[in-house]
């Protein structure tokens, strides 16, 4: 899933960013288990967030909610991943728990003029409920707020449109501790280069909050607690190409830094690509770490590759909430302007069970294949 900044998201990532110091842990085991006990991201506008497990329906809730025969839309930044995939799953399935008809699922392949054309679509349905993240929070707003000025309810996964404010504009937003899982991907890169080295970024070159997130948090966590590792070079990525982007934007680095020992990637797509990039470089020693558990990366792991760990978000389980969120629009209960999920730091030891726990399902035979299972 992953800069233009907006001054919302910017301020919010930079006043984290100054307020976060990262505790003396003796080692990086003790910080990734640490991370799993808490979140340390704020919500776009700076809020505090809340735990995932304190939004719940009643049986009489959902009773209410079933009656009403309700209908939703599911509109996505981009559907060809992981954890879009995921998302969707998690949202359809307690949709369909609580009586709510799912209307449309769109992809907008990560273009805010299809994003724009799928809302304006949709809401010729006139659909009770939104659930969306936001390809560009300036480019699609006029079109969010025509939908939530038409009575439609509207539930954000990690991005807002700009100018939105919760519980005027929009019910809710979820997400995973995308600060956390970016400290969680920085732990990963200093524990699998036993704490020194020259290392590389491929960030999201794009004005996207959560992803902003990510990079922000990898850098000060290496800079705060590993202070023999240099980040040497960087390079921004735009997309919609994400995993051809980044392999040419690895292959400069690693052409620039030859004796480069790590790249950072901001999510699992371009990790992909940097793999790519490493393996045509013929650099089977360099190690990756990123954030979100996508199936090739995990088969990457598994086989002892290039991804030694990656702090995974729990796409699944916020779909869940989002939808739930979605049943206390309807009621008319007061909802949480933020709802953040702890970082999961994953390694090939806890393959398995990160897997799980991302999407509520076991393993691909691939991924237990590659494992030797």
């Amino acid at each position: 899933m992953m800069k233009r900044r907006t001054l919302l998201g910017t301020a919010a990532v930079l006043a984290l960013a100054c307020t976060y110091s990262a505790p003396a842990f003796a080692d990086p085991d003790s910080a990734l288990a640490a991370l799993q006990q808490t979140v340390l991201s704020k919500g776009p506008g700076g809020e505090d967030p809340s735990p995932a497990a304190d939004v719940t329906l009643t049986d009489e809730e959902l009773a209410k909610i079933k009656a009403m025969n309700a209908t939703a839309a599911i509109v996505m930044h981009y559907g060809g991943n992981d954890w879009s995939r995921a998302q969707i799953n998690g949202l359809q399935t307690q949709f369909a728990a609580m009586g709510i008809k799912v209307l449309a699922v769109t992809d907008a392949g990560f273009k805010p003029e299809k994003q724009v054309s799928d809302l304006e679509t949709i809401m010729a349905q006139k659909p009770d409920i939104i659930v969306s993240i936001p390809t560009d929070p300036t480019a699609t707003a006029a079109a969010y707020k025509a939908a939530a000025e038409a009575g439609t309810k509207l539930v954000f996964m990690d991005n807002v449109p700009t100018g939105f404010e919760a519980g005027k504009d929009y019910v809710s937003v979820v997400s995973a501790d995308n600060y956390g899982n970016g400290v969680a991907s920085a732990h990963l890169m200093a524990k699998a280069l036993n704490g020194e080295g020259d290392i590389g970024l491929v960030f999201h070159a794009a004005d996207f909050f959560v992803t902003k997130q990510r990079y922000d948090a990898f850098k000060a966590t290496i800079a705060s607690d590993y202070p023999n590792i240099k980040i040497v070079a960087e390079q921004g990525i735009g997309g919609p190409d994400f995993s051809g982007d980044a392999e040419k934007a690895a292959s400069a680095i690693l052409t620039s830094n030859p004796t480069i020992k790590g790249i950072w990637a901001v999510w699992d797509v371009p990790a992909e690509g940097v793999i790519s990039a490493a393996r045509v470089a013929g650099r089977d020693d360099l190690v990756i770490t990123t954030i979100d558990l996508g199936e090739n990366v995990a088969i990457s792991m598994a086989q002892g590759g290039f991804v030694k760990g990656l702090g995974a978000q729990r796409p699944y389980d916020a779909g869940v909430v989002e939808a739930k969120l979605a049943g206390y629009a309807l009621l008319g209960k007061e909802a949480p302007a933020f709802v953040a999920l702890p970082a999961l730091p994953v390694t090939r030891d806890t393959l398995l069970d990160g897997w799980k726990a991302v999407y509520s399902t076991e393993a691909t035979d691939n991924i237990k294949t590659s494992l030797g299972q």
